[in-house]
């Protein structure tokens, strides 16, 4: 986890307990934690935004590919003809 170890970790929680106090400690956690979650919430919306994009293009890709060798099939019977 980011190259920290047990000391470090304990040594910034004493850290911020002794700058915010024991009262303001879980609210800033809770908060931090909100804010988190949102963040992975809008970052998991873009990329599903983005899957569709793409689902949407590789279906816009076939129908013209599939329409193009439908024009090609006419073309080919006008020219038996």
């Amino acid at each position: 986890m980011f190259g920290l170890g047990t000391q470090e970790l304990i040594i910034i929680l004493v850290i911020a307990l002794l700058i915010f106090g024991p009262k303001k400690l879980p609210e800033l956690a809770r908060s931090t934690g909100k804010a988190i979650n949102e963040f992975r919430k809008a970052s998991a919306g873009i990329i599903d935004e983005e899957e569709e994009k793409k689902e949407e293009k590789k279906e816009e890709n076939v129908a013209k590919s599939e329409a193009k060798k439908e024009e090609e099939k006419v073309e080919k019977i006008k020219v038996k003809e």
